[in-house]
């Protein structure tokens, strides 16, 4: 199955005019600015149209609609396009699962403190997922802001590492955009935009 891998549109969604073609579609979060609800009904709107017959997306720290307002994301969500939040779904045999979560940050939407409270969440990752999906990184990989930071989750890498998916897909820090290959795992920073926001990476195309 040919799979394309997006995040961290932040509105800019439609600049994307030349996705090439594939079997399904990955979004790791951030489709919004600030989460708005004209602007997130934009990106579902143009989502939906897509010509992907399996549509996947999770939320990132910057959509706070879809943390604040669950029920209201329910009744705009298109049909053609799995939302997951800490859950799984299967497509012709691969199993994925997806979290918006992230380690805390300046009270972000999805933000979780480090150490137990987001351990909790990882724990939920079922061993036998295939592509596994979050927000934020984990740590080490494809993870360091400018400035040399690494900022990816602690707790993350050791589930990870535990589950050997054989892809992890994220966003979050966009200046870490990019592939690594680590211990049978495919690990995509799949940010499109650059650390000022401006679309300059390219959607990843992987064989599954």
């Amino acid at each position: 199955m040919k799979i394309l891998f997006i995040s961290d549109t932040h509105g800019l969604h439609q600049q994307l005019t030349h996705l090439p073609p594939a079997d399904m579609i990955i979004h790791a979060g951030d489709v919004s600015g600030r989460g708005q609800v004209a602007e997130v009904q934009h990106f579902l709107d143009w989502y939906a149209a897509l010509p992907y017959q399996h549509k996947i997306l999770i939320a990132g720290n910057h959509d706070f609609l879809f943390e604040k307002q669950p029920a209201l994301i329910q009744e705009m969500m298109p049909s053609n396009i799995h939302y997951l939040e800490n859950e799984s779904l299967v497509i012709e045999g691969i199993k994925l699962w997806g979290s918006p979560v992230s380690p805390w940050f300046f009270d972000w939407a999805f933000n979780v403190h480090r150490g137990a409270p987001i351990r909790k969440y990882w724990k939920q990752i079922p061993s036998d997922t295939d592509i596994l999906i979050t927000h934020g990184p984990p740590h080490g990989i494809l993870d360091e802001v400018h400035g040399g930071e690494l900022v990816g989750c602690e707790e993350l890498i050791k589930v990870v590492n535990q589950i050997k998916p054989k892809v992890h897909v994220f966003g979050h820090i966009h200046e870490a955009y990019g592939l690594q290959e680590k211990n049978g795992t495919t690990f995509i920073n799949a940010s499109v935009l650059n650390r000022h926001y401006y679309l300059t990476n390219e959607a990843v195309l992987l064989e599954v």
